[in-house]
């Protein structure tokens, strides 16, 4: 008999306890490309938990798709926290510039 091939899901073959992280990820996706706001604010707006908001992020983060845009204190919490964003154009330059170990009075091309 042979073993069956185990494919970890995808966001576009997601069935079952998977379609809620589908859901709840396009949720949060969809709510930050109009809106900048902290996870807290997320939770306030969406009903989702934020212990998920805080794994979903990472994920986008990680897709390249979720900027952290800057620390201020939380409209609901008063806490200082991450103002987060999916839309691409309201990006700081900072977030997608390369970083170098040298300034350019520094370099030396010979």
């Amino acid at each position: 008999m042979k073993k069956a091939e185990i494919k970890p899901p995808t966001l576009s073959t997601c069935n079952g306890k998977d379609t809620k992280y589908q859901n709840e990820t396009q949720i949060i996706f969809n709510y930050l490309q109009t809106n900048i706001a902290t996870a807290s604010m997320i939770t306030a707006t969406t009903g989702i938990v934020q212990k998920n908001i805080c794994r979903y992020k990472r994920e986008l983060e990680k897709m390249g798709l979720l900027w952290e845009m800057y620390n201020a204190p939380c409209k609901i919490t008063g806490f200082e926290a991450a103002y987060l964003t999916t839309n691409h154009d309201l990006i700081p330059a900072t977030s997608y510039r390369q970083l170098s170990l040298f300034s350019e009075s520094e370099v030396c091309y010979e």
